[in-house]
This record gives structure tokens, sequence and C-alpha cells, in this order.
């Protein structure tokens, strides 16, 4: 589905992919979804950053992988988006499956939590995430925490 795909932490970026990885979450969350939320929160300098682009080179995925003790006690994944022309064709999960292989290679079998939008909570049960019961308004959007063991 991809032309390139890589896992790449926040230091070994490039301006370039850092920009883009940044417009599409602002694209997206921020534009398309109508919430106008503080982007730049100081995670993403810890993270692991998925880069999906598509045969043109335009970024069409992307996620960050968080360690343990950054937003949770466990390993997180969050930021997960895909372009709009990009929804719809398998790509979500995807990036989902390659970011679970990621953690098992780089942090072993671990749990892994995550802030879900509700309206995917059935996207992130395919990926084997149970919701904790922790349902929360997260800048006007309601989330479930939901964690896989």
């Amino acid at each position: 589905m991809f032309e390139s795909l890589q896992i790449k932490h926040f230091s070994e970026l490039t301006l370039r992919e850092f920009h883009d990885i940044i417009a599409l979450r602002i694209e997206v969350f921020v534009i398309e979804q109508n919430c106008p939320y503080q982007e730049l929160d100081g995670k993403d300098i810890k993270a692991y950053h998925l880069i999906g682009r598509n045969g043109k080179g335009d970024l069409t995925a992307t996620l960050r992988i968080l360690p343990a003790g950054v937003s949770y006690p466990e390993v997180s994944i969050g930021r997960v988006v895909t372009h709009q022309m990009a929804r719809g064709t398998g790509l979500g999960h995807e990036i989902m499956k390659d970011a679970h292989r990621f953690v098992l290679e780089e942090f072993g079998k671990v749990p892994v939590k995550l802030s879900a939008q509700s309206h995917l909570i059935d996207f992130y049960k395919q990926h084997g995430y149970l919701e904790t019961g922790k349902e929360y308004l997260e800048d006007g959007i309601p989330h479930s925490e939901m964690l896989k063991i």
C-alpha cells in the first residue's frame, strides 16, 4: 500500500519529514475535525514516528510510538492519522500492524495503551485493544482509553 514506510526516532527525522508529519496532523486533527489544540506537545522529541509515503512521495499516513513513561506508564501509540484520500483502503490497519511489529522488536512483548476517538473503538478492537472503561473529552472530542496486553 505504501511506496515507502519507515519508523524513525525523532532524532533521525529530517526537517522535511517532521514538517510533513505536522502538516498532515494539523490538516486532519485541527482543520478537518475543526479541533483547535496544541499540536506540538513536547512528546514528539521522545517518540518514534511512522512515515508512510505513496508513489509520488506524499505523506499518506503517520503515527507516533511513545516509550513507557511519556504519556502513560505503558508504551503508547498516538496521533494515528491517514490522509483523507487514503481512507477506506486498509491503510490504517496496515500502519497499526507495522507499529505493533516495531513495538515488539523495540520494547518486547509489553502492554500498549492509546487514547481512541470514540468513533474508532471498533477499529482499535480489531488490533487487540480493549476499553479500560475510562471515557473522557479530549479537546472537545469523546475519547476512550484502550489497552492491548
